[in-house]
């Protein structure tokens, strides 16, 4: 299950010009499973309508001070104290003061004022407005309170016209940020290095080979490292994703390249895992030019690439970094034996494994269905998005880290 399934969210929605992009945050929240309430101010519906987000939402929108809410008798205190989570976007100058200072004159702040949720802000407005300092010292003051956390303002085009910091978040980044407010934080403070996608070795300066992979699994797991507080390197191969927010992405080609790039960073990761499909094989030398057809099939030397995660298990018995090191293994057919073989082989915490040939957990496609392998035994997942795919594999991370932290302590001394 998502982590927004069923909670009641309310999107609280004050007068700036970006108010017209919180129509797409509300359509993402409702796409994530969340029950959306979205509560404008009178400002606000001035620039969107109402019946815009009651469409998107499938509940009538409260605008001011509010109305049908309390007709169906519930007030700003049942829905703040019903509310998982609160958004604002956009989070004007005026409203930021009002929440900094505790006012209440409207729906949208004592709703604010009289929940315990977690607020994710997006601020967005003028940059002289921005840059003042009271509105600094507001923002300041909220984002010193544990519930309030803020995206952006970031840098562009203005309604204004002008040119500068005050643009609202994107919609994805703030959807991101409402997923990571109701996320556990049991990877704060860690690193996580995460491998994606294929590698391309090249033929000539036009052909390569490569895989199918799409990177799907290996972005999903730094997605959700990343919305768990880690510190996340995403060393990724050739793919049409976007890099998710928050995580640093090293781009690569070939394995070489991808070797290359792990092994910078994995001294200083907890966990290492290495969903990229990493090409076994490569041409001994690239052709300087374009291979004819007319000069016939051409003959191929391959050569084996470095295995990378056989290096990692390796370098771990001596420097103990990293703590924890997942490997992967798409097969056509039964994955254990090989999860099992591999997990011996390149002495790993886990192995996640997977029939490619099965419906809904081969190549490109948004689920999967994958076996968890480690030295006590192996737990098959059913059918998931890779997200929740994603998010089981690090509750393993988790207890696994969880486990050498305790080995490392050793038993405790009883008191004398």
């Amino acid at each position: 299950m998502g982590v927004l399934e069923g909670k009641l969210v309310v999107l609280g929605v004050s007068g700036g010009i970006a108010a017209y992009r919180s129509c797409e945050l509300a359509r993402l929240l409702v796409k994530a499973g969340a029950r959306v309430q979205a509560v404008l101010t009178d400002y606000a519906a001035r620039l969107v309508g109402p019946l815009t987000f009651q469409a998107l939402t499938g509940r009538p929108a409260e605008v001011g001070a509010g109305g049908a809410l309390a007709q169906a008798g519930m007030d700003h205190i049942d829905l703040g104290r019903d509310a998982a989570l609160l958004v604002v976007a956009p989070a004007t100058a005026n409203t930021l003061a009002k929440l900094a200072c505790g006012l209440a004159d409207n729906l949208l702040t004592t709703t604010v004022l009289a929940s315990r949720a977690p607020v994710v802000l997006a601020p967005a407005m003028n940059t002289r407005m921005w840059e003042n300092p009271l509105t600094q010292q507001n923002l300041a003051r909220l984002l010193a309170l544990p519930r309030f956390r803020a995206v952006g303002p970031g840098v562009g085009a203005l309604a204004c016209g002008e040119e500068g910091v005050g643009r609202m978040a994107e919609p994805e980044e703030l959807l991101e940020a409402a997923l990571a407010a109701l996320s556990p934080q049991d990877l704060a403070g860690r690193r996580v290095l995460v491998s994606a996608g294929p590698t391309r070795e090249p033929l000539d300066p036009v052909r390569y080979l490569s895989n199918r992979s799409s990177g799907r699994m290996g972005y999903a797991l730094a997605r959700v490292a990343a919305r768990r507080g880690a510190e996340v390197v995403l060393v990724s191969g050739p793919t049409a994703l976007q890099a998710p927010p928050g995580v640093r992405r090293v781009e690569v080609q070939t394995a070489a390249e991808m070797a290359r790039a792990i092994r910078a960073e994995a001294g200083r990761a907890d966990a290492v895992l290495m969903a990229a499909a990493v090409a076994d094989f490569a041409p001994r030398r690239a052709a300087g030019e374009k291979l004819k057809k007319a000069s016939g099939p051409p003959a191929l030397e391959l050569v084996p690439t470095q295995d990378i995660l056989a290096g990692l298990g390796e370098r771990r018995t001596r420097a103990g970094r990293p703590r924890v090191l997942v490997g992967f293994a798409a097969e056509t057919g039964d994955p254990r034996p090989a999860a099992r073989d591999k997990l011996r082989r390149k002495r790993l915490d886990l192995v996640v494994g997977n029939d490619v040939n099965l419906p809904g957990a081969g190549f490109d496609v948004q689920t999967n269905r994958v076996h968890l392998v480690d030295e006590a035994g192996d737990e098959e997942l059913p059918l998931l998005s890779k997200a929740d795919t994603a998010a089981r594999i690090l509750d393993r991370v988790v207890a696994l880290l969880a486990r050498r932290a305790s080995r490392a302590r050793g038993p405790r001394r009883a008191r004398a």
